[in-house]
C-alpha cells in the first residue's frame, strides 16, 4: 500500500515522503496513529500544494534575512564599558550584551545565538561580529566599545 507520512517515523520515512509498505503495517501502526495517509489522488495534491506552501515561505524568509543583512551591515553598535590600563576591559562584551543593545536602540530582534562571537570582547574599538540570519545569508556587524 502506499501512503504519504504525515509525521517522520524512524526507519520507515520522513514527513512529506511517499513510500510503499505492507498492507497490515499500514493499516495497522500508520494510518491508526495517523503517521501516514493513504495516497490517494486528493492526499497527493494536498501534499504538492503543501510542499508548494513551504517553499513559499523559505522564500520569503531568505528575502527577510537578505534585507536585514543590508540594514545590519550598515548599522554600528556603540557599547560602553569600564576599562583599565592598555583600552583592556573589566569584564567582557557578550553575544548577549549586543543583542539586548541592538533591540534596545535599533528595534532589531536577533538570538543572541545567530551572534557567532568565538570569544567575549575584551578590548576597546572596532569589532567585526558574524551574524547568521539564514542558513544562507551572514552579515557583519560592526561594534564599537568605547571607555564609560
Amino acid at each position: 500500500m502506499k501512503v504519504i507520512f504525515t509525521q517522520d517515523v524512524k526507519g520507515k520515512g520522513k514527513k512529506g515522503e511517499m513510500k510503499n509498505v505492507s498492507d497490515g503495517y499500514a493499516r495497522n501502526f500508520l494510518l491508526k496513529n495517523n503517521y501516514a495517509v493513504e495516497a490517494t489522488e486528493g492526499n497527493l495534491k494536498a501534499l504538492q500544494q503543501q510542499k508548494k506552501k513551504v517553499a513559499k515561505q523559505e522564500e520569503e524568509e531568505l528575502q527577510e534575512a537578505k534585507a536585514l543583512k543590508e540594514t545590519i551591515e550598515n548599522l554600528t553598535v556603540r557599547l560602553t564599558t569600564k576599562a583599565g590600563e592598555a583600552g583592556r576591559l573589566f569584564g567582557s562584551i557578550t553575544n548577549k550584551q549586543i543583542a539586548d543593545e541592538l533591540k534596545k536602540n535599533h528595534d532589531i530582534k536577533i538570538d543572541k545565538r545567530k551572534i557567532e562571537l568565538d570569544q567575549p570582547i575584551r578590548t576597546l574599538g572596532h569589532t567585526k561580529v558574524p551574524v547568521k540570519l539564514h542558513p544562507d545569508v551572514s552579515a557583519t556587524l560592526d561594534v564599537h566599545v568605547q571607555e564609560a
